[in-house]
């Protein structure tokens, strides 16, 4: 029987080492997989290279790895906001490094490590401290900047519904990065709020399918029967 469901967070994100470079989905607070950030803190792994939309908020998530002083480097689109304020003294302080990415090209870069691409072009940045230094060319009469995938170790996701296989199905604006992020990690971890028996998922909802997650690890709602449906199902 292949099941890549796992029974807690803290065995999901336990072969996370030291060093790692760790795509974490979300967008504000529309699917963070904060179970699985909270256990990566529990985990003890340091030194790690954070990609993800933003430095985090308040005390939780992303926010909370950076409180633990586990970041070494992160790459994101939107460091600061008004409760980002472990980021904002990691950063003073000299204990973090930051690359600083726009939005677009954010989800471009990650895109292009899923899809197998050397480099893509995109005009944002151009004429900017971001283009400093990199190759520019001019297509078509408009100026670009070349840019590199952003490839990673792990991706940590947050999806609603998952099978034993991995296929997720999303909720609406929480899918942000996570699709993308799947495809750009060589294992990715998601989080869902229900598992359900191989084949109850309807293929035209499927937004990622299992091919491109590892592990799979349920963080609420009723889980023990279906898992004892699956075991003897298959």
């Amino acid at each position: 029987m292949i099941t890549k469901i796992i029974e807690s967070a803290r065995e999901a994100v336990s072969g996370i080492p030291d060093g790692a470079s760790v795509m974490i989905s979300g967008f504000g607070d529309a699917g963070v997989p904060n179970e699985l950030i909270d256990a990566l803190v529990e985990g003890g792994a340091t030194d790690l290279t954070v990609i993800c939309n933003n430095a985090g908020a308040g005390e939780t998530g992303i926010a909370a790895l950076m409180k633990a002083n586990r970041v070494r480097r992160i790459i994101c689109s939107f460091p600061r906001q008004a409760t980002s304020h472990h980021f904002d003294a990691r950063y003073r302080a000299g204990e973090i490094e930051l690359e600083l990415v726009p939005q677009g090209n954010l989800a471009a870069r990650i895109q292009a490590a899923g899809a197998g691409f050397g480099a893509i072009y995109t005009p944002t940045g151009f004429g900017t401290l971001l283009a400093e230094g990199k190759e520019t060319r001019e297509i078509e009469g408009r100026n670009y900047v070349l840019e590199y995938p952003i490839h990673a170790d792990f991706a940590l996701i947050k999806a609603r519904t998952g099978d034993r296989w991995g296929n997720l199905v999303y909720s609406k604006a929480a899918r942000n990065f996570a699709p993308i992020m799947a495809m750009a990690a060589k294992c990715t971890i998601a989080q869902v709020s229900e598992t359900v028996s191989l084949g109850s998922l309807d293929p035209e909802l499927v937004i990622t399918p299992g091919i491109f997650v590892q592990k799979i690890v349920e963080c609420a709602g009723p889980s023990s029967a279906v898992r004892k449906e699956e075991t003897c199902s298959a």
